[in-house]
Parts: C-alpha cells; sequence; structure tokens
C-alpha cells in the first residue's frame, strides 16, 4: 500500500485553519476569551513563531494517529503478510489489496473517523482537564467543539488523499 505523505503535510494545517476561524472574535473568540481569562493583549504578547511552529509539529503528529484511525487497510496489511516490498509478504497481501486497496478511501469516511476520534477521545480529555481546572463548560464545548472539527477535517483528507 502506497501512501502520499503531501495530505499529512497539509491536513496538518487544518489547526491553523480551523483555529484562525473558530477562535476569531467574530466566532467563539471573544467568548473563549472571556472564560478562559485572556485578553486580548495577554495573546499578542505570546512568541507566535514558537505557537504556530509547535502547533504544527504536534499536528503532525497526530495526522499519524489519524491516519492509522481512518485508513483501515494499514491495520489488515500485517494480517495478510506484510507490504510486498518484503520478501515475507504472502500471495493473500495481493490479493487483499486488489479486492479491498481502495476501499473505504473517501473523505466522507475518513470524516466520520475523526469526527468519532473528536467526539470520544478529544472531548472527553478536554473535559477531564477542564472538570480540574474548574472551567466552564462554556470553555470545554468551545474548545471540544474545535478540535471534533478540527480532527474531522484532518480525517478526510487524510482518508481520501494519502
Amino acid at each position: 500500500m502506497e501512501m502520499n505523505f503531501l495530505p499529512f503535510f497539509a491536513s496538518a494545517l487544518i489547526t491553523l485553519v480551523t483555529g484562525f476561524i473558530w477562535y476569531n472574535p467574530k466566532v467563539f473568540g471573544t467568548i473563549w476569551m472571556r472564560e478562559s481569562g485572556l485578553t486580548q493583549e495577554a495573546l499578542r504578547n505570546g512568541n507566535m513563531i514558537k505557537i504556530f511552529g509547535l502547533t504544527y509539529i504536534f499536528s503532525l503528529m497526530m495526522t499519524m494517529v489519524i491516519s492509522a484511525l481512518t485508513i483501515h487497510q494499514s491495520g489488515a496489511v500485517g494480517m495478510v503478510g506484510g507490504p510486498p516490498l518484503i520478501a515475507s509478504a504472502k500471495p493473500s497481501f495481493a490479493a487483499f489489496m486488489a479486492d479491498y486497496g481502495t476501499a473505504y478511501r473517501t473523505f466522507k469516511h475518513g470524516a466520520l473517523h475523526g469526527f468519532i476520534s473528536g467526539l470520544f477521545f478529544a472531548f472527553p480529555m478536554l473535559a477531564i482537564n477542564g472538570l480540574f481546572e474548574r472551567r466552564s463548560w462554556k470553555y470545554i464545548f468551545i474548545n471540544a467543539g474545535y478540535w471534533i472539527l478540527t480532527l474531522t477535517l484532518m480525517g478526510g483528507i487524510i482518508c481520501a488523499y494519502a
């Protein structure tokens, strides 16, 4: 199974693009700032190159997990003898890939798994942190909504184009 890694680099940008829109003061930014106790001035004082650079690196790390959750063929490859370039690959690998190589490799399928990841993994993590930090439910839902949307888009792009 060949992988195109360009969608990984592109989908890692999704965190920045959706964040720019989601946390804009005209969308949820004003409420998020109030609920998090931040001001425009405090946000301007951060090292933006460091923040955006690390965000992109962390997002790249997330794309690797999202690909494993959305591209089911990667898990099945080990069950049918491994990739064909390895000497131990069995003939069942070629048969499997001929039958199922592109099955469920759509944006819609990846978006579904990205959404599920956001709802059942990111949201509970953020909710737990928010509860212990004594954050409001508004704060938790704003951040969880961002991650649900972001993971949905990342999953769709990676599944359809990787």
